[in-house]
């Protein structure tokens, strides 16, 4: 018998006539943690839609072994019945079901033909989300008053359901915090205990190297190689080297000529309470400035407040009872022109049925490329291409639809259509999430190329690490407030830290 659950061999899957796999090999041995790496567009959740069965067998070149057995899967229902479950990165759960009913969706627990046997669903739920530490879980609530860790457990639970041998994780903690991002991959690690065969998709090589016991790396369509923990060289610079094909010495591109103005952005006094609940307030006179040429952080926990004052600043579009001053170049404004790249690019970043130029081109339409309401194509096709080459977007052509292309281009599409508009301002949250180490590289120098030509740019960002190497300044918020300000030369993880811990003692009244 052989050691390994999974072999796919020669896989090769075109689209269009442009090969996204290309002969690309797999091997997964039974009862380990196996990871997949590599950039935005390499190839990597084609593979596994081809594994799964969402891609059929036919639309395909090569071979599939499972347990040894030749499969030919035409659809999910087919990879399912064998025991290969996949969660894709947009979890697949419907928000106004209850858990259990979630848990069981095109699985039910019936007592008699067509009879959903209810009593029997909830006990086996509460079964299920006990193997993934969630047993205190009500499982007759909607699963959208849950928050996006315990959902991505639920679609755990889910598969556990399915009697899962081989589970397919695609970017599991793109939108989870650390703490949540931890247990989730710890549940992994005590599935394998379990006899469960994982494979995990991620960016996020620090948990890469705490969760997997080897990794493939694809590039350009193509296995590049397979390293093992504790046989090879296992570090995250070793992976990146080769995912991108070069050595990656600084993650961040140097910031050179750095020629501050005068300060472009000013936000005096900004409150802000709760859309649902007006004596709620979530945002507490808060006071920034942003100077021409300036890179400046927002920093603090999940829930501090970051994506909150960004949102009221851009069009008032979170929020009630509104108040304070914004002002741009040294006028009072009531902005509608700051440009804002949300942290969900698919609900408010991108129409993903729309192709790449109506994207690029859609915000700065009636600025640039319209007269008398009549839309002129030629020059909305010229400046798609240049910011296509621009942001370097991998895509076959600016007519290619936006929800086709890798997570990292869709970001770079979003980026494009605000620079588009040529805002003095460009807010930027959580700009490089769910994308690999190359694209990150490359956002950061557009980042830059905005702040050589004088935009007062804000980035947020749930990386520290990401705050310290982009920004010249870094404001911490904690709580809704301003928590501490920090210049580039003092910024530490441990400084942004201090200001938080200090700031909770205060509102404590134990600080000084």
């Amino acid at each position: 018998m052989s050691d390994y659950i999974l072999e796919m061999n020669q896989i090769t899957k075109e689209f269009s006539g442009v090969k996204a796999l290309d002969g690309v090999n797999l091997k997964v041995k039974k009862g380990e943690i196996h990871a997949i790496c590599g950039e935005n567009g390499a190839g990597k959740s084609t593979l596994m839609n081809v594994l799964s069965g969402v891609y059929p067998y036919g639309t395909y070149e090569g071979d599939i072994l499972y347990n040894g057995e030749h499969c030919k899967f035409h659809n999910l229902r087919d990879s399912e019945a064998k025991g290969i479950v996949i969660i894709h990165q947009e979890l697949a759960l419907s928000p106004l079901l209850s858990v259990a009913e979630n848990v069981f969706i095109g699985n039910e627990r019936t007592s008699m033909k067509g009879v959903i046997d209810w009593t029997e669903t909830r006990r086996k739920a509460q079964e299920m989300l006990a193997k993934v530490g969630l047993e205190n879980e009500d499982v007759d609530v909607p699963v959208n008053s849950l928050g996006v860790g315990k959902q991505q457990l639920i679609e755990i639970a889910k598969a556990m359901a399915k009697k899962v041998e081989l589970l397919i994780l695609d970017e599991p903690t793109a939108a989870l915090n650390d703490e949540e991002s931890r247990k989730l991959l710890d549940i992994m690690l005590q599935l394998k205990e379990h006899g469960i065969t994982c494979i995990i998709i991620s960016h996020k090589l620090n948990e890469i190297e705490y969760v997997s016991d080897s990794v493939t790396v694809i590039r350009d369509g193509k296995t590049i190689e397979t390293l093992i923990k504790g046989v090879d060289d296992y570090s995250e610079d070793r992976v990146i080297k080769a995912m991108v094909g070069r050595e990656m010495t600084n993650r961040y591109p140097k910031r050179e000529d750095i020629r501050l103005g005068n300060v472009i952005f000013e936000v005096k006094n900004w409150n802000v309470f709760h859309p649902d609940d007006e004596h709620r307030q979530i945002i507490k006179d808060i006071n920034i400035k942003v100077r021409a040429g300036e890179v400046v952080g927002l920093a603090g926990l999940m829930g501090a407040g970051r994506t909150e004052f960004a949102m009221s600043i851009f069009g008032r579009s979170y929020g009630q009872k509104i108040s304070g001053t914004v002002l741009i170049n040294g006028k009072e404004v009531h902005l509608r022109t700051v440009a804002y790249i949300s942290e969900d690019r698919k609900t408010y970043g991108l129409n993903l049925i729309g192709d790449v130029k109506e994207n690029m081109t859609i915000a700065a339409r009636p600025f640039f490329f319209s007269k008398h309401g009549v839309i002129n194509n030629n020059d909305e096709i010229v400046a798609a291409q240049d910011y296509r080459q621009r942001v370097k977007v991998k895509t076959n052509s600016i007519n290619q639809v936006v929800g086709s292309l890798s997570g990292g281009n869709q970001q770079k599409v979003v980026v494009a259509k605000w620079m588009m508009t040529q805002p003095d301002v460009l807010i930027m949250d959580e700009p490089t999430r769910g994308i690999d180490v190359g694209a990150k590289y490359e956002i950061y120098c557009v980042i830059n190329e905005l702040a050589k030509a004088g935009k007062a740019v804000i980035v947020i960002s749930s990386e520290l690490p990401e705050i310290i190497g982009t920004c010249d300044r870094v404001y911490v918020i904690n709580e809704g407030t301003i928590a501490g300000e920090l210049s580039s030369a003092e910024v530490t993880q441990e400084k942004i830290m201090q200001c938080i811990m200090a700031h909770n003692r205060k509102g404590d009244g134990n600080g000084n």
